[in-house]
């Protein structure tokens, strides 16, 4: 089964569908419970839509081994960008009390007022709205759900970077 899955292109667009599902199930739990989304949940999307787009792009070019290499190393700093920015949410909803209180201020409006490296630099610093905790699943906060999607997508993309050409 798992080879079927990872034979030829499947693993490329199964790769893509999951990332880009992940967006979307994002966006109805954004919708359906009326959030909000803070400037590392908007990152994190981010890095879904960059490890989905190296998925489709792979899935296209159906890569040799070679560019199975680099396809893989790509998806795999994709992932741990993402796993970086869902475990630094985790830590500031684990510690609200060691970052600001109040909410700050929002995504849009930091990219349009600051230059872009302060603006990534608040972004990675985190506001009040990135503590506060609006849904769980089975007891676990989007960041940390989030961050087990990116390290089981990073180790996908070792599984077929390692596999053979079929």
């Amino acid at each position: 089964m798992l080879n079927k899955l990872l034979k030829g292109r499947n693993g490329y667009w199964l790769g893509f569908i999951t990332s880009f599902g992940l967006i979307a199930a994002g966006l109805v739990i954004q919708q359906t419970y009326h959030l909000d989304p803070c400037p590392l949940c908007i990152s994190q999307r981010m890095a879904f839509m960059a490890l989905g787009t190296l998925f489709l792009i792979a899935a296209i070019h159906n890569p040799a081994q070679r560019g199975r290499q680099i396809y893989g190393l790509l998806h795999f700093i994709a992932a741990s960008v993402g796993a970086g920015i869902a475990a630094r949410h985790v830590w500031i909803q684990s510690h609200p009390d060691q970052v600001m209180a109040e909410c700050g201020v929002g995504f849009d409006y930091m990219f349009e007022s600051f230059p872009f490296k302060r603006a990534i630099e608040l972004v990675f610093k985190g506001t009040g709205e990135c503590t506060k905790v609006d849904w769980t699943f089975l007891s676990f906060t989007i960041p940390q759900l989030s961050f087990v999607c990116f390290v089981a997508l990073a180790i996908f993309a070792v599984l077929l970077t390692l596999r053979k050409k079929a």
